[in-house]
């Protein structure tokens, strides 16, 4: 299933930055834009876990913060 999002994207000093509107929380960076595209994608992935299996197991953490 394909996935649309759209990604606010600028300029920094350095690299271009972008979040995904939609998750703003979602942040990265690359030194093209076609790098932050695949970077973005890559967050994407990790930070919805949807390359989480099927068949997956949970466990409870806990953090004394």
């Amino acid at each position: 299933m394909e996935t649309k999002l759209k990604m606010i994207y600028w300029k920094g000093e350095k690299f271009w930055i972008g979040k995904l509107f939609e998750h703003p929380e979602i942040m990265t960076q690359g030194e093209t834009l076609e790098e932050l595209e695949e970077n973005m994608k890559d967050a994407y992935m990790l930070m919805t876990m949807e390359d989480v299996p099927e068949n997956h197991d949970v466990r409870e953490l806990a953090f004394n913060l």
